[in-house]
């Protein structure tokens, strides 16, 4: 195959192999005859390449033949690699799989990361639409682009350009922490309906992401041995302890479904969305979001997501325990993730100095020698 259109593109493109490598893209062209020119000349300029590689046996590496590799070395192995494999394409198709690595300098840098700010979240890899965060414009592109070309350098000793990456990673708000008192705590249950309070309150007590407690079914969950599991992010799951709190929350809601633990009854029968009035039915992630979101303006209070639910209860476990029970409990891989919550300690940590108060008579060495020598003399009665 030559060139041709992909459905829905105006321009042709191209597809062809060369010493074991794919190479695509888009010719830019909407005429075919013009396009079969673009794509001979990318031809010929991937086979005068290949030639004088190897005719000078050098290092050279072409982007294409780095990205394969590096999926098979290392992305396919990532707990997100369907994210990874989206990103090393549009990488690809941007940068041209004939490119060779040593031509990747900052300046190709900084035009795909302005591209890549332009586009919508569905193009890529976020969910929904709307233009990409900074954070996104870092991991799909800046971030696994620099890790590849590293390893080239380092591990596969290929030539490549030094890039200044500092200057191309884009500012991120550092996620804020956000802990509820416990007056905000019950004025938002009070404002829930019935089935939402269950869950809502199931987050505040056991710091569980929203599709945690969605997916949570009467399987999971070990009254005899009072623990439950859920299933976090990548599939992964973890046992937590069903705490006397959280086996009261639950208590609540045996009966009611044959398999999910929080539901909801309707209030009308809606036949387009098969629901009888009076029945339950499984809470929904857009039913959740919408009372939760509903509910926090009527309780008076200000600034709250449900994903604070999580910050409020890694804060107060923090603060009776210690950094690697939250992690655990969290289930974070790297306790990096789990350091944010430091703060609790710190804040802790600064109550007790202020509550600190200055003695009222001065402290020598000979009476703190004195005060030792009469508690060793307690401790040996």
């Amino acid at each position: 195959m030559s060139v041709y259109k992909r459905p829905g593109r105006e321009t042709y493109s191209y597809d062809f192999q060369c010493g074991g490598t794919r190479y695509s893209g888009d010719t830019g062209r909407a005429a075919k005859r013009e396009a079969e020119k673009v794509e001979k000349s990318i031809r010929d300029k991937v086979k005068e390449d290949f030639r004088q590689a190897r005719a000078t046996n050098s290092e050279h590496m072409t982007f294409g033949q780095a990205a394969k590799r590096y999926w098979n070395e290392i992305a396919q192995h990532h707990a997100n690699s369907e994210t990874s494999l989206r990103s090393l394409g549009w990488l690809q198709e941007k940068i041209g799989a004939a490119t060779f690595l040593h031509n990747i300098g900052d300046e190709t840098v900084a035009r795909l990361v302005a591209q890549r700010r332009t586009e919508t979240r569905h193009n890529v890899t976020d969910k929904g639409t709307g233009r990409v965060s900074n954070g996104t414009v870092n991991r799909t592109v800046t971030q696994p682009l620099r890790h590849m070309l590293n390893r080239a350098r380092r591990v596969w000793k290929a030539l490549v350009a030094d890039v200044q990456w500092s200057q191309h990673m884009l500012k991120e708000p550092k996620e804020r922490i956000r802990e509820a008192s416990t007056r905000e705590e019950d004025a938002i249950q009070g404002k829930l309906a019935r089935g939402y309070d269950v869950a809502v309150a199931f987050a505040f007590a056991s710091g569980c992401r929203r599709m945690e407690i969605l997916g949570l079914r009467w399987e999971h969950v070990d009254f005899d041995g009072a623990r439950f599991i859920v299933t976090g992010k990548g599939d992964k799951t973890r046992t937590l302890p069903l705490t006397p709190r959280l086996r009261q929350i639950v208590e609540e809601c045996r009966g009611f479904h044959e398999s999910h633990v929080f539901t909801y009854s309707a209030l009308r029968t809606d036949k387009r969305k098969g629901l009888v009035r009076g029945k339950r039915y499984p809470l929904t992630e857009a039913g959740l979001k919408t009372a939760f979101r509903r509910a926090v303006p009527k309780a008076g209070v200000v600034d709250f997501r449900f994903h604070d639910t999580r910050h409020t209860m890694a804060t107060r476990t923090l603060r009776k325990s210690n950094i690697r029970v939250v992690q655990q409990m969290l289930g974070h891989e790297d306790v990096a993730t789990t350091a944010k919550y430091a703060h609790a300690m710190v804040s802790d940590l600064a109550a007790a100095m202020d509550a600190a108060t200055p003695t009222e008579t001065p402290t020598n060495k000979r009476d703190t020698v004195i005060t030792l020598r009469n508690k060793r003399e307690n401790w040996s009665m």
